[in-house]
């Protein structure tokens, strides 16, 4: 009974596998069959197995009249600064201007107590009328014992001495006007004026302090901002294209950080004599006449050093320009927009343009966008963009 069973058991087992194995050999079969039916609809959509083209963004090659630039960052500078400081001891009794106020020269900023140096003038006033009065009687006594001494009344050596006394006592009045003048101008110190037109920064000490002659901190620093200086570096492999066009009054376009709308336009004024060791660099100063009150003391601008006019430059946008072991190259869509990669040798950069100095021609199409998927010699689906054709010579852009 049980062998039986047993038998039973074995051939439900058998039949059951056999089942899966033709099962298995189902799922495969079809999924064969599905396989070739999606290649055959690719081969259908592609004629003759080949890739489709590849959808990509063109430009066409340029030629433009483009500046030869120098772009870096600068740093503005006052044309003058003074530190007002006080040329006499006193207290502050006014205070004429407020912080941050344009002045003019000669205006009025502070005022010290005026008692003290009008005491002291009075008193050199009268010391130099008494020495007058002094004098004034030397030489009348002078002028009589010379007539004694032509009459022969008087001994020589009397009016010898009475000459000497007359002279010196008109050097001591001479003495008295100076010390006049020396209190007159004392009492002048008490008025501090400007002295030139600058715009004014913290009052560092203020109404009713007491301040010692030249004594620090200063009262109040003054920055003459119009015209202003910026001063920049540039590479010292670039001196001698600036001092070839230095006698031509260079243009130099300067920007605050952050601002692109509108720029301030000044004259390189100054080349330094040496080369900084620690960077290479050449320090360069340009003055601004800054009307505008743009620039500031300390503010980090962006510079542009224009040097000349690069006439009828081939041009492409950035973007196209990749770099490869070989060097520089573009990919140049043909007629029959097929991709074929085109060394190229460059000469700088302008806003978003890269200057070929060998390589393209004008009215070539380059790729700018899709370039990762695009292989040698492949075909591709061409769109242009206006946008990547602007040029505007106005603007600031990128250095050379």
């Amino acid at each position: 009974m049980r062998t039986n069973k047993a038998i039973e058991y074995g051939r439900l087992a058998t039949r059951n596998a056999v089942w899966t194995f033709v099962l298995i050999g189902l799922l495969i079969g079809l999924g064969l069959v599905a396989g070739c039916g999606q290649k055959e609809q690719a081969q259908a959509a592609s004629p003759n197995g080949a890739r489709p083209p590849v959808p990509v963004v063109v430009a066409t090659v340029q030629q433009r009249d483009v500046p030869v630039q120098f772009s870096g960052i600068g740093n503005a500078e006052a044309f003058q600064t003074v530190q007002i400081r006080s040329q006499v001891n006193g207290q502050i009794e006014g205070v004429h201007f407020k912080e941050g106020q344009d002045v003019h020269k000669g205006q009025l900023l502070f005022t010290l107590d005026k008692r003290p140096f009008e005491a002291d003038l009075e008193k050199a006033i009268g010391t130099m009328q008494r020495d007058e009065a002094q004098a004034a009687n030397s030489a009348v006594q002078a002028t009589r014992y010379n007539l004694l001494e032509e009459q022969g009344v008087i001994a020589h050596q009397l009016a010898d001495q009475q000459r000497a006394q007359a002279k010196a006592d008109a050097s001591v009045v001479n003495a008295d006007k100076a010390a006049v003048n020396s209190a007159r101008v004392q009492l002048q110190y008490t008025d501090i004026k400007a002295p030139l037109d600058a715009r004014a920064g913290a009052i560092m000490i203020n109404l009713g302090n007491l301040v010692k002659a030249n004594d620090t901190p200063f009262l109040v620093q003054l920055n003459q901002i119009t015209p202003i200086y910026v001063t920049f570096s540039i590479p010292e492999s670039q001196i001698d294209a600036v001092r070839r066009y230095a006698a031509q009054q260079l243009e130099v376009l300067a920007n605050p950080k952050g601002q692109t709308e509108s720029h301030e336009k000044g004259k390189l004024t100054f080349i330094d004599n040496g080369v900084d060791m620690t960077t290479g660099t050449v320090k360069l100063k340009a003055t601004f006449p800054n009307p505008r009150r743009q620039l500031l003391p300390g503010q980090f601008v962006d510079v542009v050093l224009n040097l000349s006019v690069q006439k009828n430059a081939v041009v492409v946008p950035t973007k196209a320009v990749q770099v490869g072991q070989q060097g520089d190259y573009v990919y140049v869509v043909n007629d029959q927009n097929v991709a074929e990669p085109k060394p190229v040798a460059t000469a700088g950069t302008y806003q978003d343009f890269t200057i070929i100095s060998k390589g393209l021609q004008p009215g070539e199409r380059v790729i700018t966008e899709g370039q990762l998927r695009v292989a040698p010699n492949a075909r591709v689906n061409p769109s242009n963009t206006p946008a990547d054709n602007s040029f505007q010579s106005n603007k600031m852009g990128g250095g050379l």
